[in-house]
């Protein structure tokens, strides 16, 4: 018997209502004329410095990607109850952030 908020179901209740929100926010949104000024760097009125960039975002998305797969791997984990398939799992998501941790 499938449990009415198992991870599945959940999820894709979630991308219906994602994409229910995109949808309308697409019709309400203001469309806008396009201008340079919306596409060129703003730094306080002064040119970009070339050397100067970011670092990028990698290390902020690997974080953030570490705690999406740990966090959604507990809530399977979570109801998935104590079986094999449960643990095999389990060894594949500690293998997983071992990889993601380490690559």
């Amino acid at each position: 018997m499938v449990q009415p908020f198992a991870p599945p179901i959940a999820f894709a209740v979630y991308l219906v209502l994602v994409a229910a929100l995109l949808m309308l926010a697409g019709k309400m949104a203001a469309r806008g004329k396009a201008s340079d000024l919306k596409t060129s760097i703003y730094g306080s009125g002064e040119a970009a410095r070339a050397g100067s960039a970011s670092p990028g975002y990698r290390p902020f998305f690997m974080t953030a990607f570490f705690f999406a797969m740990l966090h959604l791997g507990v809530l399977v984990v979570g109801t998935g109850g104590l079986t094999i398939v449960t643990g095999l799992y389990l060894a594949g998501l500690i293998l997983s952030l071992i990889a993601l941790a380490l690559g």
